[in-house]
């Protein structure tokens, strides 16, 4: 199946930045759009929330700007995600300011709502829905979803069991749409491995936490600089789902990062900000297991930048 114009048009690299909570503003989704891979927020990091009103008139005027004063490197689309858990109070009010501004991206995470589906199909977005296990997918497109996002195990945030091969090849045994990747990418090498695995796309959000345009203090943009996998350990204590997440930031709040109680995933609550009194994601930081790519603090243009030269140098290699 070809993909949708919107995943290929003025895309540099068949990439979309992850969404981060806290972390992901317009400042990196505007950079990485301008450098040509798609850039993406939460929603719920817009508060209260008629700053995400402004961050969407931001966006737009700045691309817009942007592209008629760079006609021959015009920017990528930008993509909107929103948490679709019954604890989240505010998703109708954020689905209809996304309608309202025309976001041509929607990720939509923890349930596939056929409602917020139609709402973005009624003025030509798409939606790409984000899963961790072959049965959540098949629901998703079930109920409407354009593509999926298959996170599998070493993502950052949260993370699905699987092995990134095990999720694709299931997927793909019956869904030819939009497929994309994610788990551990945080090179132009690893790009290219999710295409050859069978995925249009990858997503990845862990590598831009070390960048300037980032919202993360910066103790936490130089954990992750300083870290490499075996600094990832994965708990469900924080917010009742599975999620991966940089072992000194939780030493960091006073618990034990190897020996963590386990949470009930029934009492989750994306009002409350966390369920232990170190929040997930203020005090006990995210991030997935491909960090140790990471060696540096750079702005986001220049770490796309290095993507985009690994993922051509991978390609040549190939061919020879």
């Amino acid at each position: 199946m070809t993909l949708p114009a919107i995943l290929q048009n003025n895309l540099r690299l068949p990439l979309i930045g992850a969404p981060m909570f806290i972390l992901s503003g317009p400042e990196l989704v505007i950079a990485q759009c301008k450098a040509g891979v798609i850039g993406s927020f939460p929603s719920l990091n817009a508060r209260p929330i008629e700053q995400l009103d402004e961050w969407l008139v931001q966006i737009r005027e700045e691309l817009a700007a942007w592209d008629k004063a760079n006609p021959d490197q015009l920017s990528a689309p930008f993509a909107v995600n929103q948490i679709v858990h019954r604890s989240n109070a505010r998703l109708e009010q954020d689905v209809e300011l996304c309608v309202k501004h025309e976001v041509p991206i929607v990720i939509t995470s923890l349930g596939a709502r056929v409602e917020v589906f139609e709402a973005v199909h009624s003025y030509g977005g798409i939606v790409l829905h984000d899963i961790i296990n072959n049965r959540f997918a098949h629901k998703a497109i079930e109920k409407g979803a354009d593509g999926l996002i298959a996170v599998a195990a070493g993502a950052g945030g949260h993370a699905g069991p699987l092995s990134p091969f095990a999720l694709l090849q299931d997927i793909r045994k019956w869904f030819d749409g939009p497929l994309l990747l994610s788990g551990c990418i945080a090179t132009g090498q690893a790009i290219l491995a999710a295409q050859i695995m069978g995925a249009d796309m990858a997503y990845a959000g862990s590598m831009f936490i070390a960048t300037t345009e980032a919202r993360a203090v910066d103790d936490y943009k130089q954990m992750v600089v300083d870290s490499d996998g075996s600094d990832v350990v994965n708990s469900n204590l924080f917010t009742g789902i599975h999620g991966n997440y940089l072992a000194p930031s939780i030493a960091k709040s006073g618990l034990d990062p190897f020996n963590l109680p386990v949470s009930d995933p029934n009492a989750m609550n994306f009002g409350s900000g966390g369920k232990s009194d170190a929040k997930a994601w203020k005090d006990i930081w995210g991030c997935g297991q491909g960090i140790g790519a990471v060696n540096k603090i750079v702005s986001a243009g220049d770490r796309i930048a290095e993507l985009i030269t690994q993922y051509q140098q991978a390609k040549s290699n190939i061919k020879t």
